[in-house]
């Protein structure tokens, strides 16, 4: 199945790589591999995450389904005071986001293993997700659904997706549970989503 490629922790062979990145006046090598979601550059629903959310007055930062992080350590540069947890079922992944944390001596970044929110035991200010659309639907739904009691009051979910992959529904599950919904920004198909609690 094509979705174990990023999605579970199967151990195809490994072939590291780096992917350099702008972000706002900083430049970022990110370590990544196969076996990883957009292996061999950030991908174009990240960018438009990237451009359009603002972390100010945000103090913790969820990253749900992180990746090699670039949402997390893209955002940290520009927001070092802000604390960011970062979780994937991808182990690979994970230890890609953790190198490059590394080599960049980020403090406050945490990087565990949890299927969405399963080894979640903080509240935050703001959960952010590019979700892994090849996993299917429902663990779509489980994000987008059980992100509100990982939230503090007034805290945000902020998603991308594309309209193909979802938006209309996403969006109105999003309504369902937050009692709004609103699209920041459409770029290219790519719908960028936030519900406030």
């Amino acid at each position: 199945m094509r979705m174990s490629h990023y999605y579970t922790n199967d151990e195809i062979e490994s072939r590291p790589t780096v992917i350099h990145f702008d972000y706002q006046g900083h430049s970022i090598e990110f370590h990544s591999d196969r076996g990883v979601f957009s292996k061999d550059s950030v991908d174009f629903g990240s960018r438009t995450l990237l451009d359009t959310v603002n972390l100010e007055g945000v103090k913790s930062v969820l990253d749900v389904g992180c990746g090699y992080g670039a949402l997390s350590i893209s955002l940290k540069m520009v927001y070092p005071d802000v604390s960011f947890d970062m979780v994937d079922v991808n182990r690979r992944a994970m230890e890609l986001a953790k190198r490059t944390i590394e080599d960049y001596h980020l403090e406050d970044m945490h990087v565990y293993e949890s299927n969405a929110y399963e080894n979640v035991e903080k509240t935050f200010d703001m959960i952010i997700s590019n979700p892994p659309i090849r996993a299917g639907k429902s663990v779509v739904t489980t994000i987008l659904k059980e992100s509100y009691s990982h939230l503090n009051k007034n805290g945000r979910l902020v998603i991308v997706i594309q309209k193909k992959q979802g938006a209309p529904s996403a969006k109105k599950c999003m309504e369902e549970v937050f009692g709004n919904a609103e699209v920041l920004k459409r770029n290219k198909g790519y719908y960028i989503i936030q519900s406030i609690k």
